[in-house]
């Protein structure tokens, strides 16, 4: 059983105008096996917090941990954190003019892993991966994301996390852009990802791979099932709870955390 502890974490934006806080104290706790879904209004942080636990340069942790079964992943770098089971899903996946597909892949499994794939059996497995998704073998010989449309970025991020294999999933607006098709296919991809397991010793299963998915919408919601739903609102997690929580916000939306939020820092700077 694997932990991803998010324990009281602040971070700041680096600004021309100097540092913005972001995030206002989260605590989550994301065990192996499990998915949970993070949901929000634009500018509620939920980005803020992928990418921090990643490791981007923009972000700044100002306090709080950050652990990966005990490990501090805050002290590390970010092909450390990369190696240590965490993979980040980017809502807008860069373009890499130059840089196959082939290669990109090959290149980031070899660091990962410590050393180089066979060949002949990495030629398979990332045609069979590519073929899950829908996406033609060709792909491989084109510079990574450059001219794929919003679908092909996002089933080629599934494809990276088939190959690669992590022990943890952040996934950043993954239905961002999506078409129906393009939709079901990639939460396809998440589900066999969450779905790997391991047995105990009764034979029964044992989940080793954790889901944190990040999303606007409840759509992504009915191929892909929360066991928690947490609610975003200005860098804090207003609510949660299971499933149901997203069948609520899909029926009244966020005004009213948005409005409780608003009368709270009402109420906070009267009383200074």
């Amino acid at each position: 059983m694997a932990t991803l502890k998010i324990n009281d974490l602040h971070v700041s934006v680096i600004t021309e105008d100097g540092d913005k806080e972001i995030l206002k104290g989260v605590d989550l706790t994301v065990d192996s096996g499990q998915v949970h879904a993070i949901m929000g209004p634009n500018g509620s942080g939920k980005s803020t917090l992928a990418y921090s636990i990643a490791g981007h340069p923009k972000y700044k942790i100002t306090s709080g941990t950050v652990t990966l079964d005990g490990e501090d992943l805050l002290s590390m770098s970010v092909d450390e954190r990369a190696r240590a089971g965490l993979f980040l899903a980017m809502q807008y996946p860069v373009e890499v003019p130059g840089v196959s597909v082939a290669n990109f892949l090959r290149t980031a499994k070899t660091a990962i892993d410590g050393e180089s794939p066979k060949l002949r059996t990495w030629v398979k497995d990332v045609n069979t991966a590519m073929e899950k998704v829908n996406l033609d073998a060709a792909f491989a010989q084109r510079s990574v994301n450059e001219g794929f449309s919003g679908g092909e970025k996002k089933r080629h991020e599934i494809v990276q996390l088939e190959l690669l294999n992590p022990r943890f999933a952040i996934l950043d607006e993954t239905d961002s852009g999506l078409d129906i098709d393009a939709l079901r296919i990639v939460s396809e991809g998440v589900n066999r990802f969450s779905a790997q397991g391991d047995r105990d010793a009764e034979g029964g299963p044992v989940g080793t791979k954790g889901v944190l998915l990040i999303t606007h919408y409840t759509r992504i919601l009915r191929y892909i099932k929360p066991d928690q739903v947490h609610v975003f609102v200005n860098g804090r997690i207003a609510e949660q709870g299971g499933p149901e929580l997203a069948d609520r916000l899909e029926a009244e939306g966020y005004d009213r955390y948005l409005s409780a939020d608003k009368e709270a820092a009402a109420a906070q700077a009267a009383s200074v």
